[in-house]
């Protein structure tokens, strides 16, 4: 991620601060917080991986005893980072890397409130020894909190709009797969379509379809519909406007694959076709194509 896209998931971090309420007394509570507590994070790596190993988290993503000792390491720095509570610009980025981090690696996102939630049991309850007056240790809990939820903030916005962006590149891939456009004959095109056809789908079929023409100089074009399961009237009214954005290209659309149920149902919606040419079978339409270029074809 670029440091302009990893300015997009921050903001300010004046902004982050005022939004959970942080002040300077919260971020001082905190440090006498890790103070109390001491250099102690060896023992927070053993209470957490005791808990983390009961969990099917741990043998799906940590069989690998290098990458423990990289994530155990990457642990500790963090959390001498959250008690340090110096929030800066850094602090968020790395906050930013740990959310990318899941999403890259597909950690659920219950799996990382469950961590934040053991790991704050861990040092509030056996890390935690004293040395804080009872109102200290009461306004320290209520610090905390406050900058986990910053932390958490953070990292949840950023695995959602990784996963976000991931989620539309596949999208995008699978409408391009859907969409195959084939020349099956010099100037005559087909599209099987398959599935279900939605206002997106149907802009990314027109759009791939004019392109085709446009490339091949196509002088017919079959769709067929034969794995289209159901045709309603906003199904309908997308095949026909496709049929009328290719004639404007000089093309002629036919439509193939009609089973008598759809043509029961378009009749029933009354919905007008128009000229638009259609055929039971897509042999049908391939014989009219090959009239309408003029070639003939006959069994050897």
């Amino acid at each position: 991620m670029t440091n302009e896209s990893q300015g997009e998931f921050l903001g300010s971090v004046e902004e982050h601060l005022l939004i959970h309420g942080i002040k300077p007394d919260d971020l001082e509570n905190v440090r006498k917080f890790g103070a109390a507590i001491g250099d102690r994070m060896p023992e927070y790596i053993r209470h957490f991986y005791a808990w983390l190993e009961t969990r099917p988290d741990y043998r799906e993503y940590f069989h690998d005893g290098d990458l423990l000792g990289r994530v155990q390491s990457s642990q500790i720095d963090h959390w001498q980072s959250f008690f340090d509570a110096r929030v800066d610009e850094a602090y968020l980025a790395t906050r930013v890397q740990l959310g990318e981090a899941h999403a890259r690696i597909g950690l659920p996102l219950p799996s990382y409130f469950a961590g934040v939630s053991q790991s704050f049991v861990i040092f509030t309850e056996k890390l935690y020894e004293g040395g804080l007056s009872p109102e200290e240790h009461a306004a320290s809990m209520i610090s905390i909190v406050k900058l986990l939820n910053l932390d958490t903030t953070i990292v949840v916005d950023t695995f959602s709009k990784l996963v976000a962006e991931q989620f539309a590149e596949q999208s995008m891939a699978l409408a391009e797969m859907s969409t195959p456009v084939t020349a099956i004959w010099d100037d005559i095109l087909m599209l099987p379509i398959v599935g279900i056809i939605d206002s997106n789908r149907a802009q990314d079929v027109m759009a791939a379809v004019l392109a085709k023409i446009m490339e091949t100089r196509a002088k017919v074009f079959i769709m067929d519909i034969s794995g289209v399961a159901v045709v309603d009237t906003a199904v309908a009214n997308h095949l026909i406007k496709i049929t009328k954005a290719t004639k404007l290209m000089g093309c002629e659309c036919m439509i193939s694959g009609l089973s008598p149920a759809i043509a029961q149902t378009i009749v029933d919606l009354g919905i007008e076709t128009g000229d638009v040419r259609t055929t039971t079978t897509l042999r049908d339409a391939l014989e009219v194509g090959f009239a309408t270029i003029g070639v003939s074809v006959s069994r050897a």
